[in-house]
């Protein structure tokens, strides 16, 4: 891109449209942020048990957050029970451990599932944790119609960027369609995947990539949904997004309207629905924990006060802001309440909201809007042309994509040519050292022992009926979801059931 732009790009006005108007470049509603309706505020937590992740969803409630975002540990990531040898010294450290019923039941204690909306950050095992959910909304007297929120459910960026897949791709997208078609019949709501571009960009991934793979990665879920019979219309509405926002502010919000624009053009030209709703890219966004550094680690409130304004300035849904500690750890408390306060000062104290799509008409802004799109879009056809994000990924060209543009971001950074402050670039000792949450060394144990005591006080018969017939709808083309809830509510472990999907389907890697 040139430093300075002195006309606008040709045919600008018949690109840019109106806000709430194809093709969404000004963002998906008329007004909006400007009549009061702000972006969700979500704070990503989880760590340890159900009770200690309750205390501090409840305390961020009580701080004015307004979703909540659940971040599960590795075992349950994977779909290992917390007494399993596998997921040794990895129990609740990155987020909450859930197994069970009782656990998901401790998690929301004293939280109405049916006013506040739940974001769960979980993929291969996501129907598991949404029947989880399910059961523990029905036993608050909640309806299942009433229920907000989303289930990441995005296995195919886990072959690619982060790993914690459990089966092959092709059952994992089968269990992700399961999730699709029943959803449709009873939780007309909930946002039954989360496409992310989040977790490519933190591995690696540039902005254009991060568009294109992620569009890519969409349209494999759409035809996913097809085949499984639903209505494309009725599913895209239904369809969500999730990306990073890193620190070059004007790119990251110029990306975020490419996006929407691009996404409205193939979901219009290419898959051929005219519905508007079903044309709207909406999307959550997280600032960038690839951008935290551990050097000077109060810098980072800066870094993500600013990657935070560009994604409004980009018309997000919702948003979360990292922690300035999370290059250390998880959370703390007082952390993690700093951080949703950036979101706050910025909602209610800086005006920007104010504005509806405040960067529309910038030279600079509408260039390289247009520029983004133009890219992604060569490189989503691409993708297309080798048959598609599966295939593409089968083959490997979509991870050696993701980790040339690692490698070279590195390079720059060890050179010196991409500044990172406190890194390598106005170093100083002068900072004071930052508390960290620390991991109880006993928990893994107690947690093996709870587990033990709900195993030893349910009905062992029920819970071999129930995953037999688990096992019996894997082998087959049946329905799992109530097959899945069945399991549960008799008392089955999250491990119990993955272990049955597993001997059906096999692992991948």
């Amino acid at each position: 891109m040139e430093p300075i732009y002195d006309a606008p790009p040709a045919g600008l006005e018949r690109r840019l449209g109106r806000p709430g108007a194809y093709p969404f470049t000004r963002g998906i509603y008329p007004r909006m942020y400007a009549d009061g309706r702000l972006w969700t505020m979500r704070q990503y937590a989880g760590f340890a048990g159900a009770e200690e992740s309750n205390r501090r969803y409840r305390h961020l409630l009580e701080q004015g957050t307004s979703g909540l975002s659940v971040a599960f540990d590795l075992p349950t990531q994977l779909g290992l029970d917390p007494d399993d040898e596998r997921a040794r010294g990895e129990v609740g450290r990155v987020g909450v451990s859930i197994a069970t019923v009782d656990d998901m039941r401790a998690l929301f204690e004293g939280i109405p599932l049916g006013d506040v909306t739940t974001s769960m950050t979980i993929n291969a095992p996501a129907a598991m944790l949404l029947a989880l959910y399910t059961l523990e909304a029905e036993r608050q007297g909640v309806a299942l119609g009433r229920l907000g929120g989303t289930v990441q459910n995005d296995v195919l960026k886990e072959y690619v960027a982060r790993g914690t897949y459990i089966f092959p791709p092709r059952p994992s997208l089968r269990l992700a369609s399961e999730v699709f078609a029943w959803c449709a019949g009873h939780m007309p709501r909930w946002n039954t995947i989360s496409v992310s571009g989040y977790h490519m960009r933190e591995a690696g991934c540039n902005a254009v990539q991060e568009i294109a793979f992620t569009l890519a990665n969409a349209m494999a879920y759409v035809r996913t949904a097809r085949d499984a019979g639903l209505e494309t219309a009725a599913f895209l509405q239904r369809l969500s997004f999730f990306f990073a926002c890193h620190g070059r502010l004007l790119e990251e919000a110029a990306k975020f309207r490419a996006a929407r624009r691009l996404w409205a053009r193939i979901v219009k030209e290419r898959l051929g629905v005219d519905d508007p709703r079903a044309q709207v890219l909406r999307f959550h966004t997280q600032t960038g924990g690839s951008t935290l550094t551990a050097q000077q680690a109060q810098v980072n409130v800066v870094r993500t006060a600013y990657q935070a304004l560009a994604a409004v300035l980009g018309g997000t849904q919702s948003l979360h802001t990292n922690a300035f500690d999370e290059a250390l750890g998880l959370p703390t408390e007082s952390a993690a309440t700093l951080a949703l306060r950036t979101q706050q000062v910025l909602a209610h104290e800086t005006g920007v909201p104010e504005a509806i799509d405040p960067l529309a008409g910038s030279y600079f802004v509408e260039h390289l809007t247009d520029e983004l799109e133009r890219k992604a879009l060569e490189l989503f056809d691409e993708v297309e042309g080798l048959g598609g994000s599966v295939a593409a990924i089968e083959r490997g060209y979509v991870q050696e994509a993701i980790e040339a543009e690692a490698y070279d971001h590195q390079q720059r950074v060890e050179s010196g040519e991409r500044v990172v402050v406190g890194v390598n670039r106005f170093v100083s000792e002068g900072f004071p050292e930052v508390p960290v949450l620390r991991h109880e060394p006993a928990f893994e144990a107690r947690r093996a022992e709870q587990l033990a005591v709900f195993r030893a006080a349910r009905d062992g018969v029920a819970v071999s009926g129930a995953l037999v017939s688990l096992k019996s709808a894997a082998e087959s083309d049946a329905p799992l979801m109530e097959p899945l809830r069945a399991a549960f509510a008799v008392r089955s472990t999250l491990g119990e059931a993955c272990e049955v999907l597993r001997r059906a389907w096999g692992e991948h890697g």
